[in-house]
């Protein structure tokens, strides 16, 4: 447990994640490197602030993009609280169904009434942030050897992801 928490804490591990989030980001890919704290509205909520925080590196980079969200892959380099969800909403990309940071609504896409509908009911389907730890890696304490675990995207993240890209075709 102690060689574990070593390796994450000096920042060793590898951990990659997908999420769908609402809109296209300019660059197809990218680093947030900013400051992260708790927020002054919420102590139960985080935010990228100027000062007084801890730094949060994470980059990112997009799968697939549709009409009005995108399929990103993001890989962290430190370990905050809520760090993509942060750095989603940051960029004005919030995770699709985050109630904390914003991703809960329509964001883009709501001047279409189809595409509205669509949405709120994937939204009021899933019940949940649609981010998946997708990928863990790290050294095997005895070992030594590398060991790296994949998770494939769970059923209702890939059901919504097709409407999405169904939602796109037409």
């Amino acid at each position: 447990h102690a060689d574990l928490s070593k390796q994450f804490r000096n920042r060793t591990t590898e951990r990659e994640y997908n999420a769908l989030v609402w809109g296209k980001p300019k660059e197809s890919e990218g680093t947030i490197d900013t400051q992260i704290s708790r927020s002054p509205r919420d102590r139960k909520l985080f935010c990228v602030t100027r000062t007084g925080g801890k730094r949060a590196i994470t980059d990112y980079s997009v799968i697939e993009e549709f009409d009005y969200t995108s399929l990103l892959r993001f890989k962290l380099h430190t370990g905050r609280t809520h760090q993509i969800r942060v750095h989603a909403s940051y960029l004005h990309h919030p995770v699709f169904g985050d109630l904390f940071y914003g991703g809960d609504k329509v964001i883009y896409g709501g001047e279409e009434p189809r595409f509205k509908r669509i949405a709120e009911k994937c939204i009021k389907s899933v019940n949940r942030q649609l981010l998946h730890a997708r990928t863990l890696g790290f050294t095997h304490p005895i070992t030594k050897e590398f060991l790296r675990f994949t998770a494939e995207l769970p059923a209702d993240m890939l059901e919504v992801i097709e409407i999405m890209r169904k939602e796109s075709e037409e």
